[in-house]
């Protein structure tokens, strides 16, 4: 008997071969990399090497005083802390300026108010930098803690290779609840993509939570000039225009270079975060929007190839179990060794039913942005 699929099962085969592909290219060859975790002090090449850690903070009193503690303790030789009070109407600005007394590296920036037409964040971080004494440049947001006093040394070393920006990884808190789980997965799933991406000389992106690039590199790119009106972009967008200029990138994943955060607490505000973030992504290089858009494209159809597949007449139940058994086993083995390197534990057994979920998220989202294009402001 001749062998005979039908379109549908065809479509499942070539979502599961793309994916395979991403994995064995990508994903899998950054999830087993070996690298260092531990780095030894440097005292010479690190006053070489001076830093301005880069903080943006609105109505963030509660926040600062969780973060800076650990920044001011961070061990490494030379180094500054910008921090830009940006229209706070909070103890910002009074907590701000009793560390300027107490501190003297230490480096307050207040911002007033913000022009007309100009993305508030970048705005005060433009000023943050233009004051920043030392030519690398570090930043985290003031919702963010570093996880540990090394965090400046591990993200500073990644200049080391001759790399004009740093690209490290910032995963949530852990928490109770399904929108918990969603965010932390969704979390990760960028984070393998942006980061093996990089691994394979092709960055394309980085998070405001977790991101260094040197002074010269901003002024090169004429900061965020591109694109100051647009509300998000002061991280992914700058490194796509970083890139446009050849600047070459280093990831750095050490589970002490990280820096950890809350994650979104009702699905309203995840919704709303998403649709930010995701607004950038029509600025991003043909070629990216391509290779982010295969994968994410693959691994949306499969799904809905798979509800096509089970609704026809007859259904091709072999060809149907053998793409799933093939597509999950590669999915959990992706998402296994991603965990592993980037030491962001996931609950393994309910992966699946995340996947599923976070690319059907993904269809609406996108859908949304299409018929209906108002991303919030930075608050």
């Amino acid at each position: 008997m001749p062998f005979h699929l039908s379109p549908v099962s065809w479509l499942l085969v070539l979502c599961v071969v793309v994916q395979l592909v991403y994995a064995v290219y990508y994903f899998w060859p950054f999830g087993s990399r070996h690298v260092a975790e531990t780095l030894e002090p440097d005292s010479a090449h690190e006053a070489e090497r001076p830093v301005s850690v880069v903080v943006a903070a609105r109505n963030a009193a509660d926040q600062l005083r969780q973060l800076m503690p650990v920044l001011l303790n961070q061990e490494y030789a030379k180094f500054e802390v910008v921090l830009i009070d940006d229209r706070s109407e909070d103890e910002t600005i009074l907590y701000a300026q009793q560390l300027t007394q107490y501190y003297p590296n230490v480096r307050l920036v207040t911002v007033e108010r913000t022009p007309n037409n100009l993305a508030p964040k970048k705005y005060a971080l433009t000023l943050g930098i233009k004051v920043a004494r030392y030519p690398y440049l570090l930043f985290t947001d003031a919702d963010c803690v570093p996880t540990s006093y090394q965090w400046l040394r591990h993200m500073a070393r990644g200049f080391e290779t001759g790399a004009d920006l740093v690209l490290g990884y910032g995963p949530y808190a852990e928490a109770p609840g399904l929108l918990n789980k969603l965010v932390r997965f969704e979390t990760l799933l960028t984070g393998l993509q942006y980061l093996s991406y990089a691994e394979r000389g092709q960055p394309y992106m980085g998070v405001g939570r977790n991101l260094a690039y040197t002074k010269q590199t901003f002024m090169a790119t004429k900061g965020f000039a591109s694109h100051i009106r647009q509300l998000s972009g002061d991280d992914d967008l700058l490194v796509q225009d970083a890139v446009q200029l050849g600047r070459q990138a280093a990831v750095v994943t050490a589970a002490e270079a990280q820096t950890v955060s809350l994650a979104p607490t009702t699905w309203r505000e995840w919704w709303h975060q998403k649709r930010r973030h995701m607004a950038a992504g029509n600025r991003y290089r043909f070629a990216d929007r391509l290779r982010i858009g295969t994968f994410i494209l693959a691994n949306g159809l499969f799904y809905l190839a798979t509800l096509a597949a089970l609704v026809v007449p007859d259904p091709e139940w072999v060809a149907l179990a053998g793409a799933w058994v093939v597509r999950t086993s590669t999915a959990l083995a992706t998402y296994a060794q991603a965990s592993r390197r980037l030491h962001d534990r996931q609950p393994l057994w309910l992966l699946p039913a995340l996947d599923a979920g976070y690319f059907f998220a993904y269809f609406l989202l996108t859908a949304s942005l299409v018929l209906y294009r108002n991303p919030s402001r930075w608050k």
